[in-house]
């Protein structure tokens, strides 16, 4: 799965992306340039899947406020991870009947159409709370051959809920948790991924005068780990203190911050996928 993008940096590869979008409308996509406020939810429709990647992200309820829950940097992150896989990737990905925008879904865990999505994202998932048939339905998912992206959920606190809810779905005693170390493949699916960054939201990073961490989270305190199934496939992947997804959303904001994390954020979230979509 590797390509030549192995042999170039991180910057360099992304910023070769946005000199396509330049010249290249004939994709008809566009970066999504940040955005403060709510986006009603885009569920699927009998359309929605026509065989290439859909961005998935979960709706969940939670029992107590950090960031937005699950709609944070939604749909921005979509948007604009879906139009640099696709440049940076032989990936096809579905879009929208305008042909504006890349094609994305929100499910919640009941949802039918979640087992039509190989991939899903959860952000904020350190606050989630699952109902039974969530957990049910969450379990289901992924023996079935799911897989869940877990990031920007921070502290002691957001990753002890976490793991509680997600043992709840997937019991420790038969689906521990494991350690990604970085000689895992999946840090090396496009990428050679040789460290997983700590990555800020915008606004913490301009709050505190370019910190690399936030929520009064230690520098350096970032954690990858995941689940298997009894085979050894990867079913779930968390990645912990890091705000993955905002280098994604709020690349078009602001060049300094593209340039410090969007090119990192990028070579991981397109590792987690890949090595998703393949295995």
């Amino acid at each position: 799965m590797r390509s030549s993008f192995t042999r170039v940096s991180w910057v360099a590869a992304i910023i070769a992306g946005l000199m396509l979008l330049d010249v290249g409308a004939a994709h008809a996509q566009r970066i999504f340039s940040g955005f403060y406020g709510t986006t009603a939810p885009r569920f699927a429709t009998a359309d929605t899947f026509q065989g290439g990647f859909n961005f998935c992200r979960v709706m969940f309820a939670s029992n107590r406020r950090e960031k937005r829950g699950w709609d944070t940097d939604y749909p921005g992150a979509e948007i604009n991870f879906s139009v640099r896989l696709a440049e940076l990737t032989k990936t096809r990905v579905t879009q929208q009947p305008n042909k504006q925008l890349a094609e994305f879904v929100v499910v919640r865990l009941t949802d039918p159409a979640l087992f039509q999505c190989p991939f899903v994202l959860m952000e904020d998932a350190g606050t989630a709370s699952f109902n039974e048939a969530e957990v049910k339905a969450f379990r289901e998912y992924l023996l079935k051959g799911g897989y869940v992206f877990v990031s920007d959920y921070w502290g002691t606190y957001g990753q002890r809920q976490f793991d509680e809810q997600i043992g709840r779905v997937l019991p420790r005693d038969k689906y521990p948790i494991l350690d990604l170390p970085m000689d895992h493949p999946i840090w090396h699916a496009q990428f050679d991924v040789k460290e997983i960054p700590q990555m800020p939201s915008i606004q913490s990073w301009r709050r505190t005068g370019g910190a690399d961490t936030e929520r009064g989270v230690a520098p350096g305190t970032q954690t990858a780990r995941g689940i298997s199934d009894e085979k050894g496939r990867l079913m779930v992947v968390m990645i912990h203190n890091s705000d993955i997804p905002d280098g994604w959303e709020r690349e078009g904001e602001d060049d300094e911050y593209f340039l410090r994390f969007s090119p990192g954020a990028y070579a991981v979230g397109i590792n987690v996928v890949l090595y998703a979509l393949t295995h």
